[in-house]
């Protein structure tokens, strides 16, 4: 079995059995859009701790096997990063867990759904939540 061939079957798997899909009752951050080149649709719950951690993620979607299993791998890897890891995570990196494959254009976005979704509701709830400094004091 070739690494394509492993990749291949490790992409089915996770569209087939997805880890972390539901809806959380509680969160802090909801994030959805789709993809209308194809209709690949992610929405993603995220309850942050006190230490602005991701504590708890989840998300539902319909779509592609690429872009629910890219949305899958996501979640099971930013659970309990701090959201500042977010702004790290690129589309290298996605296409590495999913075995770098030979993807066309419009696959590519199928690919990076997941971690746009991600970035666009990290991003909301840290510009939501930043402390202006205060440099009125002396």
């Amino acid at each position: 079995m070739s690494s394509a061939d492993i990749y291949r079957e490790l992409i089915l798997d996770y569209y087939r059995n997805p880890r972390n899909f539901g809806k959380l009752e509680k969160f802090d951050i909801d994030s959805h859009d789709t993809n209308p080149l194809c209709g690949d649709e992610i929405e993603m719950q995220i309850r942050v701790d006190g230490q602005n951690r991701i504590e708890e993620i989840k998300f539902t979607g319909k779509g592609c096997a690429i872009s629910q299993a890219s949305a899958s791998m996501l979640t099971e890897l930013a659970k309990g990063k701090p959201l500042e890891w977010v702004r790290q995570v690129v589309k290298e990196d996605v296409f590495k867990l999913l075995g770098n494959p030979d993807l066309g254009p419009s696959r590519v976005k199928c690919a990076l759904l997941g971690m746009k979704v991600l970035k666009t509701g990290v991003y909301g709830y840290l510009g939501a939540h930043y402390d202006e400094p205060d440099d009125r004091s002396g």
